[in-house]
């Protein structure tokens, strides 16, 4: 079954959005007509690609018996200074946490989630120069 994203517009630059059932608010600043009722639509591209390629890693790992950790993901996006403005340049930061993480499996599950697997780094590739870091307990791995 293929995605389905509908939006109503809710008056100013309010909408509401829907995907595949799931409800949520998209809205602009209040500087630009917005009441900040909910997040930028560029900004979801970054939660998007957080929440793609932490799938693919959460999975990869799970096959590799590694369980006991955990993860957060933080995306950053530099925008263009011209209309139209995109993200030329993304950080992708992995913080795990946990008592002796293999690092070797972890770095082998993010590249595979970047250059296999996540559909959005995928599609973002074509567009940006995409940076990835890798931090161990708080540790920036090399």
């Amino acid at each position: 079954m293929p995605n389905k994203s509908s939006i109503s517009w809710e008056g100013g630059m309010s909408f509401d959005a829907e995907l595949n059932g799931h409800h949520f608010f998209i809205d602009a600043n209040e500087c630009v007509g917005g009441k900040d009722k909910g997040p930028r639509p560029k900004g979801l591209l970054l939660t998007a690609l957080a929440g793609c390629t932490g799938m693919d890693v959460v999975s990869i790992l799970k096959k590799m018996k590694i369980e006991e950790y955990k993860l957060n993901i933080d995306v950053e996006g530099d925008l263009t200074d011209i209309h139209p403005k995109y993200y030329y340049k993304i950080l992708v930061k992995f913080n795990f946490e946990g008592k002796e993480l293999n690092l070797v499996k972890i770095k082998k599950a993010v590249v595979l989630s970047e250059t296999r697997y996540c559909g959005v780094s995928e599609m973002f590739r074509k567009a940006a120069e995409i940076n990835t870091q890798i931090y161990l307990n708080g540790e920036l791995t090399e």
